[in-house]
C-alpha cells in the first residue's frame, strides 16, 4: 500500500535531529533557561527595564529553541506510531495524513538546522539594513522602495518589530536610502546573507516610451550594537549637522532642526537620522548606528587580514548579487546560490525565506576566507 519507504524516511529524520541536537545541545539550552529564569525571578527586575527586557526575551527565545528541538523528536516518535497503525489497519487515509506529517517535519527540521548553522559571532543580534537606490534614476529610486517594503514585509510576516530610522526621499518617487532596524533574534543572521548588489529588469513605469530599464540598489546589513560591544568613538572624531526633516518630494514635515547627521572623520562614514521626534533621540539612533557600522568595518578588516594570510583566493560575494525580471519573463534569481522563484509578486510582498535558507547553507558550503 505505501508508496513511500517510512522506514528509511523516518530513519533519515532521526538522524538529522541527531546532527541538530550534536550542534544546538539540548543540555546546554536547559541550563542557560535555568540561568535566565533565576535571573527574571529577581523582585527588582523591572528596576532596569532595558535590561529586563534583554533578560525575558533571551529566555523567550532560548526556551522556544529548546521547545522545538523536543517537539520535533516527539512528532518523529508519532509518526512512526501513526505509520505502524496505518500498516497494519490497511488504512489507506491515516496513511495519507502520515505523509502529510512526513513533509511537515521535514520543513521543521529544515527551518531548525538552518539555525544552527548561524553561528557566527554576530548572528544572534538584531539587524541594521540600509537601502541605497544606485544606476537607474527614477526607477533605481522607485526598486529601492520596493526591496524596503520586502523586507518590512518579511519582517512582519514573522512578527519581527521594525524601526524605521531614516529615509531619504528622491525628487520623482522612491527613496534615495532608507535605515530601518529589525528587532528580533538572529535577524542580523538571517538577513547579512542579503547583503549586495539587487538588480530589477522591467519595463519602466517612468519612461513614456514604454522601454526596458536596468535599474540596480545596494543593501548594507550590520549587527546591532550592544554596549559589550566597546566601540568608543571619540567626541573629536565625530562632526554634527542638524537640519530639518523632510518628506517625499522635499515637503517639510519638521519645523524644528531635529534631524542629525553624524560623520565619522577617520573613516568618512555619514549617518543621518530624522525619523524621531526629536534631535536628542535622533543624536542617539545615529550613534548607534555609527557604532555598528564600524564594527562592521572591523570585522572587515579582520577578515581581510586572514584573507592576506591565507594567500590569494577569489571573492565568495560578486557585486550583483540577485536580479528580479519583470519583463521579457518573470524570474527572480539568486546568482550565487542558482535559487531561483517564478513569482517575483510574491517576493516583493515578503517571501525570501528560501532565497535566506538558500544562501546562509551557500555561505556554510563557500571557502572559508
Amino acid at each position: 500500500m505505501a508508496t513511500i519507504d517510512f522506514s528509511a524516511e523516518i530513519k533519515a529524520l532521526r538522524s538529522t535531529l541527531e546532527s541538530i541536537e550534536s550542534v544546538s545541545d539540548p543540555g546546554v539550552l536547559r541550563a542557560k533557561v535555568a540561568q535566565l529564569t533565576e535571573q527574571a525571578s529577581v523582585p527588582d527586575l523591572w528596576d532596569d527595564p532595558e535590561a529586563a527586557q534583554k533578560i525575558t526575551s533571551a529566555l523567550s527565545v532560548t526556551q522556544a529553541e529548546l521547545d522545538r528541538v523536543a517537539k520535533l523528536g516527539a512528532r518523529i516518535d508519532d509518526l512512526e506510531t501513526l505509520v505502524e497503525m496505518a500498516v497494519e489497519m490497511d488504512d489507506a487515509d491515516t496513511l495519507a495524513e502520515a505523509e502529510g506529517e512526513l513533509v511537515g517535519i521535514r520543513k521543521d527540521l529544515d527551518a531548525l538546522e538552518i539555525r544552527t548553522l548561524l553561528n557566527g559571532e554576530y548572528d544572534a543580534r538584531e539587524a541594521v539594513v540600509t537601502i541605497r537606490s544606485g544606476a537607474g534614476g527614477v526607477d533605481a529610486a522607485d526598486f529601492a522602495e520596493m526591496l524596503m517594503r520586502m523586507y518590512l514585509r518579511w519582517a512582519e510576516r514573522h512578527g519581527y518589530p521594525t524601526t524605521v530610522l531614516d529615509t531619504s526621499y528622491a525628487e520623482e518617487a522612491g527613496l534615495k536610502s532608507a535605515t530601518f532596524e529589525v528587532k528580533a533574534p538572529y535577524a542580523f543572521g538571517n538577513l547579512s546573507v542579503e547583503a549586495g548588489t539587487h538588480r530589477l529588469v522591467r519595463i519602466s513605469p517612468f519612461d513614456n516610451q514604454g522601454r526596458r530599464q536596468t535599474s540596480f540598489a545596494a543593501v548594507e546589513v550590520i549587527p546591532l550594537i550592544e554596549q559589550t560591544d566597546s566601540v568608543e568613538i571619540p567626541e573629536s572624531e565625530i562632526k554634527v549637522d542638524v537640519f530639518r526633516s523632510s518628506g517625499p518630494g522635499g515637503q517639510s514635515v519638521n519645523t524644528t532642526d531635529s534631524a542629525v547627521r553624524m560623520t565619522h572623520i577617520p573613516t568618512g562614514i555619514v549617518v543621518s537620522m530624522q525619523n524621531e521626534k526629536s534631535q536628542i533621540q535622533n543624536r542617539a539612533a545615529a550613534l548607534r548606528v555609527l557604532q555598528s557600522r564600524l564594527l562592521l568595518v572591523r570585522q572587515q578588516e579582520e577578515a581581510a587580514k586572514k584573507k592576506e594570510l591565507a594567500g590569494d583566493i577569489k571573492a565568495s560575494w560578486g557585486d550583483q548579487m540577485r536580479s528580479y525580471v519583470l519583463q521579457p519573463y518573470q524570474m527572480v534569481k539568486d546568482l550565487r546560490t542558482e535559487h531561483e522563484s517564478g513569482n517575483p509578486s510574491a517576493v516583493f510582498d515578503g517571501a525570501i525565506d528560501d532565497f535566506i535558507e538558500a544562501g546562509i547553507r551557500w555561505r556554510r558550503s563557500a571557502p572559508v576566507e
